[in-house]
């Protein structure tokens, strides 16, 4: 299941702070602005949501990490989530499977960064597509939602990291913000 919030400056944060577990409000004070807070703050609660909605687990839950830093929810291990964050909407996912998303708001990033981060097809794909940054937030998306998918976090090779066929991408564009959730295929 999938969940968002694209309401965030509705956000109450002072109540929404007494809501956190006390390792994700530490987390959320670490952000020094507002959005960041607020944003982390927002995909807690999604997944909060989710598992009241889900599994009827009420509790404030308490994460452990991956080498790469991947979340699992500690006493349940068997239920896979994963969320993401951009300056108009957070989102979280939720599955019986592993699961990545990554959600962003569209941009176009600098030349060199486009070289760096993808592969030649893309780049010209890039360069030939109607709206430009569009595609290239819907490409990277794609690669965030996979490496956080596989929990093998960004490496050196994200040019070549879509050359896989063991996974299925969901991507949705709104005015907003693009999103892609990526499950493994079998």
């Amino acid at each position: 299941m999938i969940y968002i919030d694209d309401h965030l400056q509705q956000l109450d944060t002072d109540h929404a702070m007494t809501l956190l577990s006390d390792q994700r409000r530490e987390y959320a004070m670490r952000y020094r602005f507002d959005l960041g807070r607020r944003t982390c703050i927002a995909a807690y609660l999604l997944l909060c949501r989710a598992l009241n909605e889900e599994y009827g687990i009420t509790g404030k839950p308490v994460f452990a990490f991956s080498e790469h830093g991947k979340p699992s929810i500690i006493g349940h291990e068997d239920i896979h989530f994963n969320f993401s964050h951009c300056s108009e909407a957070a989102i979280c996912a939720v599955s019986t499977k592993p699961i990545g998303v990554d959600i962003e708001t569209p941009r176009h990033p600098k030349p060199a960064f486009i070289d760096y981060t993808m592969n030649g097809s893309e780049v010209e794909r890039i360069r030939k597509a109607h709206d430009p940054s569009m595609l290239f937030t819907q490409l990277w998306t794609m690669k965030e939602a996979l490496v956080k998918l596989t929990a093998d976090g960004i490496t050196n090779n994200l040019r070549d990291v879509l050359c896989r066929d063991d996974v299925a991408f969901s991507t949705i564009v709104t005015p907003r913000y693009i999103y892609t959730i990526c499950q493994y295929k079998n």
